[in-house]
């Protein structure tokens, strides 16, 4: 099993993050909470500020935990970690990403979220 983990990014109006997987990967197109693997001897916490950092050059901090839940894929299972951020300041490039969005929840509904995703995505929407 591949541990994994994914932040919820809010920025300062409240809106949510979410990224558009390259055409390059599997799954590319679909869109994602950003992330990826906790490296050996790595916090969670400690693998999504580094990610987050690769990924889209942003700095966040870790609000703290929000859910995690076991996929499994055809060819590997993944047990992915949700945490809570918020963006610090403003500034990002999307450097792994087609896109980002920033969205409101009742938006969602909107985009096709990869498998592993979805699970948060309703959790989330179904927040009141």
């Amino acid at each position: 099993m591949i541990d994994v983990v994914a932040a919820i990014i809010t920025n300062k109006e409240g809106k949510i993050l979410i990224a558009q997987r390259s055409l390059k990967k599997s799954q590319g197109g679909l869109w994602e909470f950003p992330g990826g693997k906790i490296e050996k001897n790595e916090s969670k916490e400690d693998a999504i500020v580094r990610e987050i950092k690769e990924e889209l050059n942003m700095n966040i901090i870790c609000d703290g935990y929000f859910d995690k839940k076991i996929y499994e894929y055809p060819d590997k299972t993944i047990n992915l970690i949700v945490l809570k951020c918020s963006m610090i300041g403003e500034s990002y490039d999307v450097l792994e990403h087609e896109q980002i969005a920033w969205i409101t929840k009742e938006e969602f509904e909107n985009y096709e979220f990869a498998p592993a995703d979805i699970y948060f995505v309703e959790k989330i929407t179904n927040e009141s």
